[in-house]
């Protein structure tokens, strides 16, 4: 089966911090709405992170984010967080960022591709900016879903505008 965008079988996503707490114009949902005019802008200091989770086990083959220049991670790493009873981080991969503001895809190690998995965490662990802060434009997980029948549960009226599930976690 080939890959897509798993932008629409997000069901929450969390991040550290947003920018004088001003999550209309610097939140997660500018991250997924497809708009290069919008972005998660965090607060300073570190270490900043974004967490998604999805509706359905995933397979991710690679990540794509957009960061401003002067703002981007470093130190970066992918965890998977394993449901496991109690909150567990496995680290999954670095993810190598450059400080520029063009789309980056970082592609998963082969044998870390055909894993399922429900969350994830990008964790930045240090910043270009001397503050700590992160700007993301654009953030797009690739790769396929295991379970189609996941998405039937969830009803329409709880999709947003950019295709993100509003915050509701389907179990």
């Amino acid at each position: 089966m080939p890959s897509e965008s798993l932008t629409k079988w997000i069901s929450k996503s969390k991040v550290s911090t947003v920018l004088n707490k001003d999550v209309k114009t610097y939140g997660r949902n500018n991250l997924f709405d497809d708009n290069t005019e919008t972005c998660w802008n965090s607060e300073q200091g570190t270490p900043q992170w974004i967490m998604v989770e999805f509706t359905a086990p995933v397979q991710i083959h690679s990540i794509h984010m957009q960061f401003q220049g002067g703002f981007a991670g470093k130190s970066t790493q992918l965890f998977d967080m394993v449901a496991t009873g109690i909150p567990q981080a496995e680290l999954v991969c670095p993810l190598h960022v450059e400080d520029n503001n063009r789309v980056q895809e970082f592609v998963l190690p082969q044998q870390e591709q055909g894993r399922a998995r429900r969350r994830v965490k990008v964790v930045f662990g240090e910043s270009t900016d001397f503050y700590g802060r992160i700007v993301v434009y654009s953030m797009s997980f690739i790769g396929r879903v295991l379970d189609h029948s996941a998405m039937a549960a969830v009803d329409d009226s709880s999709i947003g505008a950019s295709g993100v599930v509003a915050d509701m976690v389907i179990v």
